[in-house]
């Protein structure tokens, strides 16, 4: 019991509000904090996915110029995907596709897939004194088609600066389906800047076109924005510490930065999107269970991933924030 405090949402805690204007109006959002510094917006309309955090007040994310809209402009084809496309902290990639559009066996499959743009439905906030316990589903399902059905918790520590995202897709569907996942997760100034510091200790690394092979010795070091910056794409094959892979970033000149913590068994490929173009400047860290690749390539190379009727697949994500150099390197 605290007796400073007369309501708990004074220093922590987790409340609803409603956006009001623009392309973003009428979205459910979610608002989370942990008293300790750490903030996340949660966006309940597009897959309770993170659509920001700030740490100490110093923002981590990165918002596209599109800003927040609502799903309901959501367009699947061709590169339509991009007009509503708001990045945030991390956007879910899947499930029928996580790469870049094409035609399947018949099936269209827009970029990044749809669930991104799938609303969730809000089930549960659980509180205790060491934790802060938020659970969503969303339901990916069609009428004589798939039916998958993802369960996402957040787990938000009052301990410390960090929470996880918990995730568990079944397939209610009759039939083995593709079945594709990966985090987007867009890291944004000021953590993002020239002088950030990103490891993404491993044994391989390749680039997916010429251009990133030109520059594959600089993937890992940031830039200042320029203009005409072509993308670039980096697949690592990421090597693990006491069983998990991190993955992280942090900026000495606000000292803050955070890591990123997983298992490979779970999510076994691990995407750099490097974009450092004037405004559309942002790092992808995006781990998943497939590589952000055309269904179709996939499909012919061997390496789609199904998830059959009643199977249910399970992954997490911890992400855990510092502001003391000393302890990001640690992590590695």
């Amino acid at each position: 019991m605290n007796y400073y405090v007369g309501h708990p949402l004074q220093v922590r805690g987790a409340e609803q509000y409603v956006l009001k204007g623009g392309k973003g109006d009428g979205m459910n959002f979610l608002y989370a904090r942990n008293g300790l510094g750490l903030e996340i917006w949660i966006s309940a309309d597009r897959c309770a996915d993170v659509a920001r955090v700030t740490f100490n007040g110093k923002n981590m994310s990165y918002t596209s110029p599109c800003g927040q809209v609502a799903p309901a402009y959501y367009d699947r084809t061709g590169l339509n995907f991009l007009k509503s496309f708001n990045a945030g902290f991390f956007t879910t990639c899947g499930f029928d596709g996580a790469g870049g559009p094409c035609v399947d066996e018949g099936e269209e499959i827009g970029l990044h897939g749809r669930i991104g743009n799938t609303p969730a439905t809000l089930d549960a906030i659980n509180e205790s004194e060491e934790e802060l316990k938020i659970t969503f589903t969303v339901r990916d399902h069609v009428i004589f088609g798939r039916k998958f059905t993802l369960k996402r918790t957040y787990i938000v520590s009052y301990t410390e600066n960090s929470f996880s995202v918990n995730d568990s897709v079944t397939n209610y569907g009759d039939n083995s389906d593709p079945f594709c996942l990966l985090y987007h997760c867009n890291m944004g100034y000021p953590l993002l800047s020239e002088n950030s510091i990103v490891h993404f200790p491993n044994t391989k690394i390749w680039a997916n076109d010429e251009n990133a092979v030109s520059h594959i010795d600089t993937a890992l070091v940031m830039e200042k924005p320029q203009a005409n910056y072509a993308e670039r794409c980096y697949f690592f094959d990421a090597k693990e510490k006491d069983g998990k892979v991190n993955v992280g970033i942090y900026n000495p000149d606000i000292s803050a930065g955070l890591v990123m913590s997983y298992d490979k068994k779970e999510l076994p490929c691990l995407t750099e999107w490097k974009m450092m173009g004037k405004y559309d400047y942002v790092l992808g860290i995006e781990p998943g269970n497939v590589c952000p690749c055309p269904r179709n390539k996939m499909r012919e190379n061997g390496v789609l991933p199904f998830l059959g009727s009643e199977e249910t697949y399970n992954s997490k994500i911890t992400f855990s924030f510092t502001d003391k150099l000393d302890n990001f390197e640690s992590r590695f």
